[in-house]
């Protein structure tokens, strides 16, 4: 009886032979293989969704603007999530460890956090040219230019990516900070710890794209409700206008559900990891380790869905979905099709 119970404990460690090993999670095979094909699903939506997004939008040429411009470098950071990130962090959530090394974990963790923050931040600017092409469709074009967009498209990957070498390559921690992102609490962990500074950074550099997204998916909103209701004002006395009014209130509706569910997503899938890292550090608690996972995958699930919401709700991207499962844009030239017949 002791024999096996020392067995029992030798299975639940990350490395058997390791002193300071981590603590493995025992599952059933069933549990275990439920949670990987779940996982995997979910990473292969990821990737084949971003992916469909990324072929649409360099493909065919009328959809080379700034705003599918934009989706495009927000599709493509979701990509890299599905195929540098999260494959490891599949198997580290199952098996509950990290089998990948520590100087590996610092380039993982760096690739994580440049890309979420990449993804969280073109959220961001699609809103701003949002607001931009509805505050002012006019002088849009005037005003969103092609230096424009590439000044955001670059700004929302460099900050991304000098903030996430600033944190594992950084030595600052080395000095006075020696819980900033520390040494891992034990051996096959691959988790970074932070001190209260960068705690109230990492909220602040989350909090504000997401604050931005709100204001300005809500002028978005007052806005599209006040144009639809003077085109109903100014000519609503004939027939003719009046079944085209009634297109403007189902065209408003469909624009309120969309950005309803943008802003909804981005709250749902971040906002409890953000509060759960922040109250941690700060309050000094420990979240269950299930608890925290959830919250991470929950906000991993975030670039799931983008291409759901900001290209499955449109036509065009059906259409174009289909021309390339179906493998027609090999076969023939469907670059100059029209993809805004309706």
């Amino acid at each position: 009886m002791d024999s096996s119970y020392i067995k029992m404990e030798i299975l639940e460690q990350c490395f058997e032979n390791i002193n300071g090993s981590c603590s493995r999670t025992p599952r059933r095979f069933a549990e275990q293989t439920a949670l990987y094909i779940t996982l995997i699903l979910g990473d292969a939506l990821c990737i084949s969704g971003n992916l469909m997004v990324i072929i649409s939008i360099s493909y065919f040429k009328q959809l080379h603007s700034p705003t599918h411009f934009l989706v495009l470098s927000l599709a493509f950071a979701d990509f890299l999530i599905g195929v540098l990130v999260l494959p490891f962090s599949i198997i580290r959530a199952v098996e509950s460890c990290w089998y990948f090394g520590d100087t590996f974990c610092l380039f993982h963790s760096s690739v994580d956090a440049a890309c979420s923050l990449s993804s969280i931040f073109h959220l961001c600017f699609i809103s701003i040219e949002r607001y931009f092409a509805v505050s002012n469709p006019l002088t849009y074009h005037l005003k969103f230019t092609t230096s424009v967009l590439n000044l955001l498209i670059c700004l929302g990957w460099l900050l991304p990516i000098t903030y996430a070498l600033a944190m594992p390559y950084s030595n600052t921690y080395a000095d006075e900070l020696q819980d900033f992102m520390a040494v891992l609490p034990c051996k096959g962990s691959c988790q970074m710890q932070f001190n209260n500074l960068w705690a109230v950074i990492n909220l602040l550099i989350y909090l504000i794209p997401f604050s931005l997204m709100i204001g300005m998916y809500t002028n978005v909103f007052i806005i599209a409700r006040r144009q639809a209701r003077l085109i109903e004002s100014i000519a609503g006395k004939t027939a003719t206008v009046k079944e085209y009014s009634s297109e403007v209130a189902k065209r408003e509706r469909k624009a309120a559900k969309t950005l309803g569910i943008a802003v909804g997503a981005f709250t749902i899938c971040w906002m409890p990891l953000m509060l759960d890292v922040t109250v941690d550090t700060i309050f000094n608690v420990t979240t269950p380790l299930t608890v925290y996972q959830t919250f991470f995958w929950i906000a991993y699930f975030n670039s799931s869905l983008n291409p759901l919401i900001y290209a499955f709700f449109f036509p065009w991207f059906r259409e174009t979905v289909k021309l390339i499962v179906t493998c027609k844009i090999i076969r023939f030239d469907y670059s100059d099709r029209n993809l805004f017949n309706e």
